[in-house]
């Protein structure tokens, strides 16, 4: 028998109010700000310049609109998801409804990739900026305080206390949390605009040329002196060329991580029919035209090769403009831009926990609500999961791991739109994907493109964690499941 909760059932569950559920307080436009405080951040600040100098060059432009095209393809997949099941829980939820039990517990458990361990890379990125900024103030920390041990450090001190600050954010309440959020989307969004603005006049058209720098690999296999699958599994695929165009969007792609997150405060939306799809393809929309000048203007001030092992390649580019009295504005807005990013992944988290829990598949304290209706005793656990991780262990290759178990999550959802539109073809949608089957299976393809490109460690963790995680499924989830406990009762029978 495959387990799956039913429509009615979900909806249902959304429509419940009082004590004991999440509070509904977030407006279309507090969505949006939520999907750009999630997007704008660590990988626009830091991997433009990394994918720019390893992978694509000034076609690093290029990376942005292949990975937001397979953002887009999912984007829309979401929409209808999150319109007409708005429930906490994003793809896990989406999962249960079209694709059963074990498949929703593969896709939850993935998330904590996505927004666990995306924070802590992002917090650690937040710390060496937050030191840059101290300097200018004539504060000094010591460097043992700003790496783990695996780094020469002892602890991330400031990466430590920025998570735990923001967990105690989200204990305070979801619509505190959205008023800080809108504050450090306006800053960051203000200084991206400043950044497009002033370096515009300054590109440096020698800097884009060529556009998309040649990889040696490509031209052996148009000549026939190399096989295809031999240049996918040599040292060039991926370094420039077509295939660095494509490696490069699934390094940028962490770049876009976060606007599946607002799919995971439906539940707490006003008006989550008409909210969620405004939230998912706004923010989705907003960041890509950011994303792609961004770019644009970074490759031409600086040469894409001058980015190479720098820590701070969006400083480096800005100082061709000559604002330099402008650097320490840029820097607090790096600042903000993580921040909001840390807690929107923070968020995200919780209410996919607190869902599985009310599920049964984790312990009841994950769904634990306080006075304030904030699942606290979830946000207190990650709280010091994301702080041991960002504080003592090297996170530093962690990007392609979030993004390659995002990818996943973006894949299921994408099928579970052809499954639902099969298997329950009536069931009142909001909002409709368009041009189905050709959107999802389109998002499909994108998807597995990117995740494809990625370095094979990335795909060698992914399955050392799923393989954790069926085991914790078959230990403690299977049998605490509320569905399979119901069904059991109905037939009488033990599960």
């Amino acid at each position: 028998m495959l387990f799956k909760k039913s429509i009615p059932t979900l909806i249902a569950e959304a429509a419940e109010s009082g004590e004991g559920t999440l509070k509904r307080t977030l407006s279309s436009g507090g969505l949006v700000a939520l999907g750009v405080g999630a997007i704008i951040g660590a990988g626009l600040f830091s991997l433009t310049g990394i994918a720019a100098a390893e992978n694509a060059g000034p076609a690093v432009t290029l990376s942005f609109i292949v990975a937001a095209l397979g953002c887009a393809f999912a984007g829309l997949c979401y929409a209808e998801f999150a319109a007409m099941i708005p429930v906490a829980g994003s793809a896990y939820t989406y999962s249960y409804a079209t694709m059963g039990e074990f498949v929703a517990w593969i896709i939850g458990w993935d998330l904590v990739l996505e927004y666990a361990l995306g924070a802590a890379t992002v917090a650690s990125s937040w710390s060496q900026y937050f030191n840059q900024l101290l300097l200018v103030f004539g504060i000094h920390l010591p460097e043992s305080l700003l790496h783990g041990p695996w780094e020469g450090g002892i602890v991330n001190v400031p990466a430590i206390i920025i998570v735990c600050l923001l967990s105690l954010l989200l204990m305070r309440g979801t619509r505190e949390s959205s008023l800080v959020n809108n504050v450090l989307v306006v800053v960051k969004v203000a200084v991206v605009l400043v950044f497009i603005a002033l370096g515009w006049s300054f590109i440096n058209p020698e800097n884009h040329v060529p556009f998309i720098p040649a990889n040696e690999g490509e031209q052996l296999v148009k000549s026939g002196q190399m096989g295809f699958f031999d240049f996918f599994n040599s040292d060039y695929f991926g370094h420039f060329g077509i295939s660095g165009i494509m490696r490069g969007a699934g390094v940028v792609f962490f770049a876009f991580i976060g606007f599946d997150a607002v799919s995971t405060a439906a539940q707490e939306a006003k008006n989550p029919q008409k909210g969620m799809p405004i939230g998912i393809i706004g923010s989705l929309l907003v960041c890509t035209v950011l994303y792609v000048l961004f770019s644009y203007v970074m490759t031409g001030l600086e040469h894409y090769t001058m980015f190479a092992g720098d820590a701070k390649p969006v400083a480096t580019a800005f100082e061709k403009t000559g604002y330099t009295f402008l650097n320490t504005a840029l820097i607090i807005a790096i600042l903000t831009g993580y921040t909001s990013v840390m807690l929107v992944m923070l968020l995200g988290q919780s209410r996919v926990f607190y869902t599985m829990s009310k599920d049964g598949l984790l312990p009841k304290f994950f769904s634990d609500l306080s006075k304030r209706q904030t699942p606290w005793k979830t946000n207190v656990i990650f709280m010091v999961f994301v702080s041991i991780f960002t504080g003592f262990v090297p996170v530093s290759d962690l990007g392609h791991m979030v993004s390659i178990g995002t990818l996943f999550a973006f894949v299921l959802v994408c099928i579970g739109i052809l499954v639902l539109r099969k298997t329950n073809p009536e069931a009142p949608r909001p909002f409709r994907t368009p041009l189905v089957p050709l959107v999802p299976v389109l998002g499909v393809v994108v998807c597995v493109a990117m995740m494809a490109s990625l370095p094979v460690q990335s795909w060698e963790r992914l399955a050392i964690w799923m393989a954790l995680g069926v085991g914790v499924y078959f230990l403690y989830g299977k049998r605490h499941s509320k569905i399979r406990k119901v069904a059991a009762q109905k037939n009488g029978s033990p599960q």
